[in-house]
């Protein structure tokens, strides 16, 4: 008897072993490898650089007038971007957490909208409106604008793409609250207005730091609004695309790519140290803030989140009306000749079918990976340091943008000694890429959940000598299928969406259908890269409806104990 216990035991080790093996050769080769070569090709000889080090080819690099100004503008475009966006979302999160005004569904569905939507809709959207064939062009002509190409449209299409990302941090910051401190300072008469600059914002100060340096780094690391409503403007993300894809100089492009990395990894830091500092607000003594109605003040921020929320529909409604015109603005009736176009004339039918492909590809094996990874490190013993490890590959991609991410694709499985360069201009490899882009967050997701299950199921089920697999499957598997089905939903509709690392890695063969909109764009058909990117909306959308009603059908089935 004692003999099988120690083998259950030896086994158990060994399975458990293999599988963080097998997990940090999945990191090693596929996040770790493609980073390594973007620094390697900092450090290859160029004939023009002869004798030089890297150090003196980087100051070369910054001499170059054209490149400089690429990085005064990315950073220019941050902080202008984050500067406004704050204060606007921090006031819509606070009308949706803190007062008591009508419609807080529809205002929360309609600010996600963005997030079912690829970030090119919103810089299309605006070349209807104010383009140089908008409808409101004199309008934007009124403003002091000449043209929207430039600056001025890659902010304000920035500034809706991500909108639902700074407000979902907000909404997560101001809906933690304790009552008490509220009551405390009504009591001593305290104005709402000194208790919102000494209760609410110093309470908020560490979720408005961490949007901030969200904004900051998705706006700065965007590749596909600037290039298409940036015109002569040009950012760091069109240098890396030019550099790469246009130029091949491969050395210059790592160079801009590091460049690009640094102010990521500088936020990444930074969010990092204040997630460490960041006190519990909540104790076991709280009391839940509820809202107390004040007409004046509920109706007052309605009308700025109604405000905020039509200009978002008119954002969204623009393309969708805009891909049925027949000939922009020459003929305004209504057909479907944009779709024909694309879908039939154009044959590209095939890149909606990859991009479903990939999105359901990466939902599911991102899944296994990502649940298995946090299984190891949230529910197993053994191996601290190894486990270490782990968790740092899978917080890192957080800090790496995807445009860092396809460069390092590129340059590592394009080698032609490459055992792996087979994978080169595949679905696999587009799938591998996106799960490792979005791994961070659905490992956080994971991770949280996991650490809520009670360790005494691991106990017991050691105690009764049950092989862990066996307790894997039937029991924290099972319980932690809601959260699954929601990690799922999250890689699939950004699966949908992506652009900014598989723009380097794709074929003709797995061409997929974001990317399609830019091919279009670029060769002046706008209204057929309106129609792919409303198909791709839709479609994400669609993909929503379908993982609600999923959600429904299997915590009905399988999840009928929590409510025993």
């Amino acid at each position: 008897m004692s003999f099988t216990f120690f083998s259950r035991i030896t086994l158990n080790n060994t399975i458990i072993a293999l599988l963080t093996f097998l997990i940090l050769i999945f990191f090693l080769l596929f996040l770790i490898a493609p980073l390594g070569t973007v620094f390697e090709n900092l450090f290859i000889v160029d004939p023009a650089f002869s004798g030089s080090s890297t150090f003196d080819r980087l100051i070369t690099y910054f001499q170059q007038p054209s490149l400089l100004n690429s990085l005064k503008n990315s950073l220019s475009i941050a902080f202008l971007v984050t500067v406004i966006i704050i204060p606007i979302a921090f006031i819509f999160a606070y009308g949706l957490t803190r007062s008591c005004m009508p419609f807080k569904g529809v205002h929360r569905a309609i600010s996600l909208i963005p997030l079912l939507a690829p970030s090119l809709l919103s810089a299309i959207s605006l070349i209807y409106w104010f383009g140089n064939q908008g409808i409101a062009l004199k309008f934007w002509q009124l403003l002091g604008f000449d043209s929207i190409y430039g600056m001025s449209g890659i902010v304000l299409a920035e500034l809706f793409a991500i909108f639902p990302h700074v407000l979902m941090i907000l909404t997560t910051t101001l809906t933690i609250a304790d009552a008490r401190l509220y009551e405390a300072a009504d009591s001593m008469g305290t104005t709402p207005l000194r208790k919102f600059f000494t209760i609410t914002l110093p309470s908020c100060k560490y979720g408005i730091i961490s949007a901030a340096m969200v904004a900051f780094t998705l706006t700065i690391t965007d590749f596909g609004i600037p290039k298409i409503v940036g015109g002569n403007f040009d950012v760091l993300a069109t240098d890396v695309f030019r550099l790469m894809i246009g130029q091949q100089d491969f050395q210059q492009g790592a160079l801009v790519a590091l460049l690009l990395l640094l102010p990521a990894l500088f936020t990444f830091s930074i969010d990092l140290l204040i997630r460490k500092k960041h006190a519990a607000t909540l104790t076991a003594k709280s009391v839940i803030l509820v809202p107390k109605k004040s007409l004046k003040f509920d109706y007052a921020i309605f009308s700025f989140c109604t405000v905020i929320s039509l200009l978002m529909l008119a954002m969204l409604i623009m393309p969708i009306y805009a891909s049925f015109v027949s000939f922009w603005p020459y003929n305004l009736s209504l057909s479907f000749i944009n779709y024909h176009s694309i879908l039939i004339e154009s044959d590209l039918f095939h890149t909606v079918l990859n991009t479903i492909t990939l999105a359901s590809l990466t939902a599911i094996f991102g899944i296994i990976i990502i649940f298995l990874a946090a299984w190891l490190v949230e529910k197993t013993a053994g191996f601290p340091r190894v486990k270490a490890f782990l968790r740092l590959f899978a917080m890192l991609p957080m800090a790496i943008p995807g445009l860092v991410l396809g460069i390092g694709y590129i340059l590592f499985f394009n080698m032609v000694d490459n055992p792996l360069n087979g994978l080169y201009h595949t679905m696999t490899i587009l799938v591998v890429c996106t799960i490792i882009h979005f791994f961070s967050t659905s490992f956080i997701s994971t991770g949280s959940a996991l650490k809520s299950i009670d360790s005494e199921f691991e106990a017991v089920a050691a105690s009764l000598k049950t092989p862990v697999l066996r307790t894997l499957w039937t029991v924290t598997l099972p319980i932690s299928i809601p959260t699954l089905i929601d990690v799922a939903r999250y890689l699939f509709i950004n699966a949908m969406t992506t652009i900014s690392a598989v723009i380097f890695i794709y074929s003709p063969e797995t061409e997929l259908a974001a990317v399609a909109i830019l091919n279009l764009d670029d060769a002046g058909d706008v209204g057929g890269a309106t129609a792919m990117a409303v198909i791709i909306t839709a479609l994400s959308i669609s993909a929503l409806i379908f993982f609600v009603l999923l959600e429904k059908v299997v915590l009905h089935r399988t999840q009928r104990w929590r409510n025993a």
